[in-house]
């Protein structure tokens, strides 16, 4: 059966890159349409977070873990934006990228058909996530005081995500039966949701070159729940801006779900170019 999250990447591809060709050809006629552009590269180093059962190979029960026990490093992370606005109104996209995965040996803090791993047992294990969370919608400005900005969002975020775990369980795992002492299992998730929210920014002198950025949304769907928030100070330049933030990432599946919730939570350091 053809897995959909694999299928619908070309789809998102193609989606993350539309607005781009939409954006450079607006560029053009910006003088006579008026668009103003606001483009934001971003290096992102969060922790992970979040419980995932992992479906044992020819047996029932699964192999459970949360994230945040086995990874200590990222691969690679790439965070971006890009907005277009004329008038009160505008279209942004926002897009991360992670290649996470960590191994482990001596590792314990699993579980396997619903139990701990007893004492005298250990695993080496191996684990990889791949995923996008992508978010698109509109803006309208609600607010446009020198001092301060204030833009009411809605749109919708996708989070399409792979989580790959191999372990091996060495020891005493005479009370584990031999179905979950060894295996390799991979759960993928690709989630829609409608989100709501509001972003801006507040002047922290009398100048406005610094600032404090922050922005938060809300929203459900395919997800139980999932919200976003950031915050933090900013430096503006002549070119755009200097930004170091922390961003909060949270979902919370519904019931069933082989992901139970997944988290990314941490530090940001942004390039601001406006046009």
């Amino acid at each position: 059966m053809a897995n959909p999250s694999r299928e619908l990447k070309p789809l998102l591809a193609a989606a993350l890159a539309a607005p781009m060709v939409f954006a450079s050809s607006l560029a053009i006629a910006q003088d006579t349409l008026g668009w103003r552009f606001e483009g934001t590269v971003s290096a992102y180093l969060p922790d992970i977070s979040g419980r995932t059962a992992f479906p044992l190979t020819g047996a029932s029960g699964d192999a459970t873990l949360d994230a945040k026990t086995i990874v200590e490093h990222l691969k690679m992370t790439f965070m971006g934006t890009l907005e277009a606005s004329k008038g009160p109104s505008g279209l942004f996209t926002d897009v991360l990228y992670m290649d996470i995965g960590d191994s482990r040996s001596g590792f314990r803090e699993m579980s396997i058909g619903g139990l701990p791993l007893p004492a005298g047992a250990e695993a080496r294990a191996d684990y990889d996530m791949k995923g996008w969370v992508w978010t698109l919608g509109g803006t309208w400005h609600a607010l446009t005081d020198p001092a301060a900005t204030l833009d009411v969002i809605a749109g919708a975020r996708l989070l399409d995500i792979e989580q790959t775990l191999t372990w091996e369980v060495t020891g005493n795992v005479g009370s584990i039966p031999a179905s979950g002492r060894a295996g390799s299992s991979k759960v993928a998730l690709s989630h829609w949701d409608g989100i709501v929210g509001v972003k801006g920014r507040l002047g922290l002198t009398a100048d406005r070159k610094w600032f404090a950025p922050y922005y938060i949304d809300v929203g459900t769907g395919e997800s139980k729940l999932t919200w976003q928030a950031m915050g933090g100070i900013g430096y503006a330049f002549q070119w755009g801006d200097v930004v170091a933030a922390w961003r909060y990432i949270d979902y919370t599946t519904k019931s069933g779900n082989p992901v139970e919730s997944l988290t990314f939570n941490g530090p940001s350091i942004s390039a601001v170019f406006r046009w």
